[in-house]
């Protein structure tokens, strides 16, 4: 596939990490990269899934994982994994020396009991 109607290949990410959690002094588990607007987000395993809160408030369907290695698509609407082999704007993922979960110095000692499942 050449294109797709709701991914944008110029928008770079919002940043290194998740927008609303740095806003609200939160933490994540892992990153996911909204293919439209570039917004990144925490994935649903996260205490406060803002991947999926940006889908719902925008209705921008598809995200990109933003971790180191990983490549693969998500559409919300579709409840399903995107084979599209595109490649968004760099970089592609959160610095290698970032922790996951992340950042480092906010993610409690507890953490995998936090997480959603």
């Amino acid at each position: 596939m050449t294109s797709h109607p709701a991914i944008d290949l110029t928008t770079p990410p919002s940043g290194t990490g998740c927008v609303d959690c740095e806003a609200t002094n939160g933490w994540w588990f892992h990153l996911r990269r909204c293919a439209a607007c570039g917004h990144v987000g925490c994935c649903d395993s996260s205490p406060s899934q803002h991947a999926t809160a940006h889908y719902r408030a925008t209705g921008h369907p598809v995200v990109q994982s933003f971790e180191p290695g990983e490549d693969w698509f998500w559409d919300f609407a579709r409840n399903d994994v995107l084979d599209i082999g595109l490649e968004l704007a760099p970089p592609s993922s959160h610095p290698e020396a970032q922790p996951a979960p992340g950042p480092a110095g906010r993610v409690p000692q507890d953490w995998v009991r936090q997480l959603r499942r």
